[in-house]
């Protein structure tokens, strides 16, 4: 039986930072431009975030040698401060992160919705790669 079910795919990272942190620095467009892409040769000169149900988000992500970017943004479908952000990107993926304490850190796990241009595997693992930035920028500041 074939399903309409776009694939879910789970990314996370146990922070050692209070959630206070770790949420702000998810959340403020300074330090996301810090975090946010997935290699070294990439970087996000750009972001911005209304962080509130119906607000809207963009980030700018581009290759460093200029060959190539794009935006990615969508729209906030739920807000709850120091515990859950979900969104609707342009596509109509959904993705939804949630915060949780775990010992003194912080626990970010992130689903999204699978695309189907690239395999599942090579999405993990870029979202991945951006989770684990975050984390060590996090971590480092």
């Amino acid at each position: 039986m074939e399903t309409n079910q776009p694939t879910k795919v789970t990314v996370q990272a146990v922070i050692q930072a209070p959630m206070e942190k770790v949420w702000s620095y998810w959340t403020e467009p300074e330090h996301i431009t810090k975090w946010n892409q997935a290699s070294e040769d990439w970087h996000a000169p750009r972001a911005e975030n209304d962080l509130r149900a119906g607000g809207t988000f963009v980030t700018r992500m581009e290759a460093k040698d200029g060959s190539m970017g794009f935006d990615f943004g969508g729209v906030y479908d739920e807000v709850q401060t120091h515990e859950l952000i979900s969104y609707t990107m342009g596509d109509g993926r959904r993705v939804e992160i949630t915060f949780a304490a775990e010992g003194q850190g912080t626990k970010v796990v992130e689903t999204f919705d699978a695309e189907s241009s690239h395999p599942v595997e090579f999405q993990q693992a870029g979202w991945q790669a951006i989770m684990d930035n975050f984390k060590k920028y996090v971590e480092e500041s």
